[in-house]
């Protein structure tokens, strides 16, 4: 690769072409298969050199310089790197995508120049109309540098030009894979059998024109041929499944364009054998039948050529092929029995084909193409065999059958929907069934077995129980058994009472889970059958309170102290004079408080008397001696919380 230069510019433009050049062109009509190709073969970096006179330019196992090609399968090998990284393509295989495919990598001369000539073998038929195609891949991925234009020449072995083609500049590569297709017609004439290949350079090298050149092709090209399975344009491939018999009928339509149109089908069988023309089918119509036992893909189409060119496969152009392909029926696993319960839901699945169909008695229409099918509740109508079709996407159908058993829940008979205990208690729970393999019952906590029929329950607290019944079929139901835990009373008497004697205290009781009630002793309630009776006592007493219920979940008693405390009467005055009347200060039932105490003060304050309780009364004495008449003032405490009592007393003597 080298800079541009000024006389480089001057050369480009004095090499201007003049003459017309022919635009690419495809062929309209029908093509046969390649009579010449040239792929430059295949196989491992570097390759041959091409045989001697075909190009003028120098072989190199290396990166081409200017003037230089190469025959390689990946533009990756040199030094274990692309050649010219900087500004060409890496490309890694040839045209069609084989990695080991030859291409011839150029590097173009710095003066335009023939730099191809290949003569074809004498396969060529006269007066017949040939496709030339080739592969271009401008390797330069830079849009300033010189874009490769290529002329083809088509010539007879005397050099007379049948055909010229002009590639004109091919543009820049964005991608390793932007191969050009280009391709011409040119007609032979009456005598000739092979035509020289030239390709002649038009653009200087120097910086750019680096191409690749692949897959060089001679079809011949004729009418536009159509074919069909019965009628014209029918092309659909067909299937049929191994071991079917199907006949069938094919048809073709030749366009103008030959004079002598002659034809022969051909059939390809995969077998190695690659076309091969059926004797004696040369007519618009063939008719055949296909018995086969084994896998296999036919293919059909027909041959054209003008008159007796029909003998030369060179000379033909062909249909597109009509295929018959022979398809494996589809591969269906087993589809295991099953068995079900009554209410479940039931789901039937097969595999294998992208088609199905169901049949048996829980199938209607609007399920029976469903894949997986769902039943659901199954029932006991449900049971039965059941059978699917499975089709393949060639149509090809495989059945398979399986069987469905459905088992009945099993009926349980509640014997005790509900049963009622005292808390701390305990009942049976039962239930019923028949051909039963196990009970479970929950939660387990109260019961004495949770698996079986009858358990005996004493839960703390009211519970529904449920229990599952199984089958030995395998199908299971449950039911629910409610205990209701009825409480124990709870009786309080509330707190003590202190009254004095004369009054009266409500007994302020209470009680839980209870509606009958009793009080002993009866003395002094105004209703002993009352939960809180008014009570007027005379003396200390204890009260006890009987609580039950009317469901008979026992009795609780509880018991209160009434606390009566009797009147005091002080009298305010006495005369201690020990004429045996009236000798003492005499406190009716001060007596009846040990714990209170009386003080007595004269009038100056000073004490002279106290007492704790009142067991023996006051004589008007102070330390032995008669005090004298006159007033006193006393303040008794009866330590009961109440206010203390004060007065005075008068002694008399």
């Amino acid at each position: 690769m080298h800079r541009f230069s000024l006389k480089l510019i001057l050369l480009i433009l004095t090499l201007a072409f003049t003459k017309a050049k022919v635009q690419a062109q495809t062929c309209v009509g029908s093509l046969g298969d390649p009579v010449v190709s040239e792929t430059f073969g295949a196989g491992t970096n570097p390759g041959s050199a091409l045989p001697d006179g075909v190009t003028n330019m120098l072989f190199t196992p290396y990166c081409p310089n200017d003037g230089s090609y190469t025959i390689v399968n990946s533009t990756d090998f040199f030094d274990g790197g692309n050649c010219h990284p900087n500004t060409w393509q890496s490309v890694t295989h040839d045209h069609t995508g084989d990695p080991n495919g030859y291409m011839m990598m150029i590097n173009a001369s710095y003066n335009p120049s023939v730099f191809f000539t290949k003569t074809t073998p004498a396969v060529l038929c006269q007066n017949t109309t040939y496709e030339f195609s080739a592969y271009i891949l401008n390797m330069i991925k830079v849009n300033d540098a010189i874009e490769p234009d290529i002329e083809f020449s088509i010539e007879t072995v005397d050099g007379q030009v049948l055909k010229q083609y002009d590639t004109n500049a091919i543009p820049p590569s964005q991608s390793a894979n932007d191969w050009v297709r280009k391709s011409f017609f040119f007609t032979t004439l009456s005598n000739t059998s092979q035509v020289v290949l030239k390709m002649i350079n038009n653009a200087p090298g120097g910086n750019g024109n680096d191409l690749l050149i692949d897959d060089i092709n001679f079809r011949a090209c004729g009418p536009v041929i159509q074919t069909g399975f019965t009628s014209i344009g029918s092309t659909q491939p067909q299937n049929q499944c191994v071991g079917q018999t199907v006949s069938y009928t094919i048809k073709t339509k030749i366009s103008d364009g030959y004079t002598n149109p002659q034809k022969q089908w051909q059939v390809n069988k995969n077998d190695g054998h690659g076309w091969v023309d059926i004797a004696g089918q040369t007519g618009d119509d063939y008719s055949f039948t296909i018995s086969d036992n084994d896998l296999d893909v036919y293919q059909y189409r027909i041959a054209a050529a003008e008159g007796s060119n029909i003998n030369s496969p060179n000379c033909r152009v062909f249909s597109e092929p009509l295929s018959v392909t022979v398809n494996a029926y589809p591969v269906v696993p087993d589809i295991a029995p099953l068995v079900g319960c009554e209410g479940e839901t039931l789901t039937l699945s097969a595999s294998g084909g992208v088609a199905f169909e169901w049949s048996g008695p829980g199938i209607t229409a609007a399920n029976k193409n469903q894949n997986p099918i769902v039943i659901s509740p199954i029932t006991a109508a449900n049971a039965g065999t059941y059978s699917i079709a499975v089709t393949s996407a060639a149509g090809c159908t495989t059945t398979k059958s399986t069987t469905l058993t459905v088992n009945p829940k099993p009926v349980i008979t509640v014997n005790t929907p509900t049963a009622t205990i005292c808390k701390g208690g305990f009942a049976t729970i039962s239930v019923t069934a028949a051909n039963v393999k196990s009970y479970s019952w929950t939660p387990v906590t109260g019961l004495s077995d949770p698996t079986i029929a009858n358990p005996v329950a004493s839960p703390a607290d009211t519970t529904t129980y449920k229990v599952i019944v199984t089958t030995n079929g395998g199908c299971a139901d449950s039911a629910k058994v409610t205990v209701n835990v009825l409480p124990r009373p709870i009786a309080n008497a509330g707190g003590g009472k202190k009254i004095f004697e004369g009054q009266s205290t409500t007994l302020n009781a209470t009680a839980s889970s209870a509606d009958t009630y009793y009080w002993t002793p009866t003395t002094g309630l105004d209703n002993p059958n009352a939960l809180r009776p008014v009570a007027s006592p005379t003396d200390d007493i204890t009260y006890t309170l009987h609580a039950s219920s009317s469901y008979n979940c026992g009795m609780d008693t509880s018991s209160v102290f009434v606390k009566v405390y009797h009147k005091i009467v002080i009298p305010n005055s006495f005369s201690p004079n020990a004429d045996g009347q009236n000798d003492f200060w005499n406190i009716e039932a001060l007596e009846t408080y040990p714990q209170s105490v009386t003080t007595v003060f004269n009038r100056y304050g000073q004490q002279v008397f106290k007492s704790t309780g009142y067991a023996k009364p006051w004589k008007g004495t102070y330390n032995g001696a008669r005090l004298p008449g006159g007033t006193y003032y006393y303040v008794i405490d009866l330590k009961i919380g109440s206010p203390k009592l004060t007065g005075w007393v008068l002694i008399v003597n």
